[in-house]
Parts: structure tokens; C-alpha cells; sequence
């Protein structure tokens, strides 16, 4: 039998924390291991528990969903537990802080239970995910912002490591990458960690970040 992915739920309002804890128990591959209604108690939670995937509300009294996404993901404690930012607001001030925090993704709260499912065991997985909503959202903030100077220099990529980034900033999973492409999940793997390699990119996310502050990536871009 397969060990159930193990995961702590953070929210501030108690009966939205609730339904997500109600929507993870009720899957059998799905452990809820411990919640938390602030950013202080998540973070001693987090390093008691070791789960395998924080769902992290952002806005929280006491410690915000960001800086406490920042204390876990420096953790070497915690290295083994991944955080997906959830919050009711779209694109506001508060996303990016939270992924250039280290979370590998981020959902909205009215997201699908099986796409919130889902995100949670692609990210168990390391195979981080953005929202295809939020992936919209991301390309038009920065259709408005322009390229970080500091980030002006980037390597070339090959026709193929365009493709396969593009996709990605479209909020695909590599599944889906593989699929589009027609080619095998484990080469979209290699593909996805030279992009990191090149782009000198912690985490999918900023992977996806880096490419549209450096103009390397338009908006409107089609796939390769």
C-alpha cells in the first residue's frame, strides 16, 4: 500500500481551513498531519510534522503567508516539504513576494477540489504547477512591467528549451508538456532542469518569473 502524501493546511479563517482539511481526508492518498490558523504556528508545525506539501494562505495575522513560506523554505529541516500558496485574491502584491519566497506554486481558493488535488500531488512530486488562470495573469502583469535590468543577460536557449519554457509559463504540467509536444515526460524532465541550470532558477516558478522579468519570454508568445 502506498504511504499517503502528508500535508498541513494554513488558513486564518476557520471553516475555509476546514473545507480544505474535510477535501484532503476524504482521499485515500492524502494525509492531513496538522493545521494552523497563523504564520508563526505553521512554521513550528511544519518543523514538527516534516509534511510532504504546505497549502499556505497568504494574508494571516501575527506572520504572513510569505515570510512564513521564507522560514520553511530556508529551512534545511524542511527540505523535503513543498509550499502552494492559496488565497482568494488574484494577482496582487502579496503573489509574487510568496513564490520569490520558494513556493512552488500557487492556486487560487476557488480552484477546482481536483485541480487542488491535483496541484498537491505535482508538487509532492517536485513538479511544481502554476494555476493556468494564475499563468494568465502572471503574462499580463508583465505585459505592463518591463524587463529587470539585472536580468538583462541571460543564455540562449535552443528552439526546443523555448518551447518547452513557454508551455510551462502557460501553467502546464510536464504531463501535459509531453503530451503537447509529443514526447516522453522523462525528456520534458531533462529539458525543465536545464532551463534551472541555465536560468539559474531555484524552483519552477522562478523559472517561469526570470524568463518574463528578463524579456525572454513576451507575452502573447506562441509555443513551440
Amino acid at each position: 500500500m502506498t504511504t499517503p502524501l502528508r500535508v498541513v493546511v494554513v488558513d486564518d479563517q476557520e471553516l475555509v481551513r476546514a473545507g480544505f482539511v474535510a477535501l484532503l481526508s476524504a482521499t485515500a492518498d492524502l494525509e492531513v498531519v496538522g493545521e494552523a490558523g497563523q504564520g508563526e504556528e505553521a512554521v513550528r508545525l511544519v518543523r514538527a510534522t516534516r509534511p510532504d506539501v504546505v497549502l499556505m494562505d497568504v494574508r494571516m495575522p501575527v506572520l504572513d503567508g510569505i515570510e512564513a513560506t521564507r522560514r520553511i523554505t530556508s529551512d534545511p529541516a524542511c527540505a523535503r516539504t513543498t509550499v502552494v500558496v492559496l488565497t482568494t485574491f488574484g494577482l496582487d502584491e502579496y503573489v509574487f513576494g510568496a513564490l520569490r519566497a520558494g513556493a512552488v506554486g500557487f492556486l487560487l481558493k476557488d480552484t477546482p477540489p481536483a485541480e487542488l488535488l491535483r496541484a498537491v500531488r505535482v508538487a509532492a512530486d517536485g513538479d511544481a504547477m502554476l494555476s493556468p488562470s494564475i499563468a494568465r495573469r502572471l503574462i499580463e502583469t508583465f505585459a505592463v512591467t518591463p524587463p529587470a535590468p539585472a536580468l538583462a543577460h541571460l543564455p540562449e536557449l535552443t528552439e526546443r528549451e523555448a518551447g518547452v519554457l513557454r508551455l510551462v509559463a502557460q501553467g502546464l504540467s510536464n504531463a501535459d508538456i509531453a503530451q503537447r509536444l509529443h514526447i516522453g515526460a522523462a525528456t520534458v524532465k531533462t529539458y525543465i532542469s536545464r532551463l534551472l541550470t541555465k536560468l539559474d532558477a531555484e524552483t519552477r516558478v522562478h523559472l517561469v518569473i526570470r524568463a518574463y522579468e528578463s524579456g525572454l519570454i513576451t507575452p502573447g508568445a506562441p509555443a513551440s
